[in-house]
């Protein structure tokens, strides 16, 4: 496989990563929240894994084929979106209390939500289903499956760095002032509910 396509695709994969949207809401929420950031993250990496499997095994193409399954997944990605954002309002962060939900049950739960954020993201479709195909030579050196492998593989450990950045950042920066952290809750909460009306209203028109 081509260097020069390995680079290509990182570059476009970290462009969309420095676009806040739910991944960073989330990375944001569990810094500020938990008494470590590597459960949340972890899911959303486990989500991205999930992904480059599916895309890998020639599932994406069927679904891309597919305008029904494809509009269900948006749907479903949009309504967990909005839930998310509802109960990430109802309850914001607060910078002093941060670690009261790191219990052995709760990282569990924070992974696993972490898995549906990223595994449903849109943002994440369109790189996985529509782009990274593109960055692929069906008639290379390499078989498929490796070169969509290792595309995932960049991806990820991308996902890796930034998002344990800005979950870390939010963390240092935000648990000592309150009153910010909780306007920063609200509006990662806020962002998540728009991002998943929008989906939905544009299903809908569509």
């Amino acid at each position: 496989m081509a260097v020069s396509s390995i680079t290509a695709f990182w570059a476009v994969s970290v462009l969309l990563i420095l676009v806040p949207g739910a991944d960073w809401a989330y990375a944001i929420n569990a810094g500020l929240r938990d008494r470590s950031v590597v459960p949340a993250v972890s899911g959303l990496l486990l989500g991205y894994v999930t992904l480059t499997a599916v895309v890998a095994a020639g599932v994406a193409a069927v679904v891309a084929r597919t305008p029904s399954v494809l509009t269900a997944l948006t749907v479903l990605g949009a309504l967990y979106l909005v839930w998310l954002g509802a109960t990430t309002l109802a309850r914001p962060a607060v910078g002093g209390t941060a670690g009261q939900d790191a219990e052995s049950g709760a990282v569990g739960a924070r992974v696993l939500k972490g898995v549906g954020i990223s595994g449903l993201n849109p943002k994440a479709l369109l790189l996985f289903l529509a782009l990274l195909p593109q960055f692929t030579a069906p008639h290379g050196s390499w078989p498929l499956a490796a070169q969509i492998g290792t595309l995932g593989l960049v991806h990820t450990l991308s996902c890796a760095a930034i998002y344990l950045c800005v979950g870390v950042l939010a963390r240092t920066i935000l648990r000592a002032r309150p009153a910010a952290a909780r306007m920063v809750t609200r509006v990662s909460g806020a962002a998540m509910i728009v991002i998943g009306v929008l989906l939905l209203a544009e299903r809908v028109a569509a």
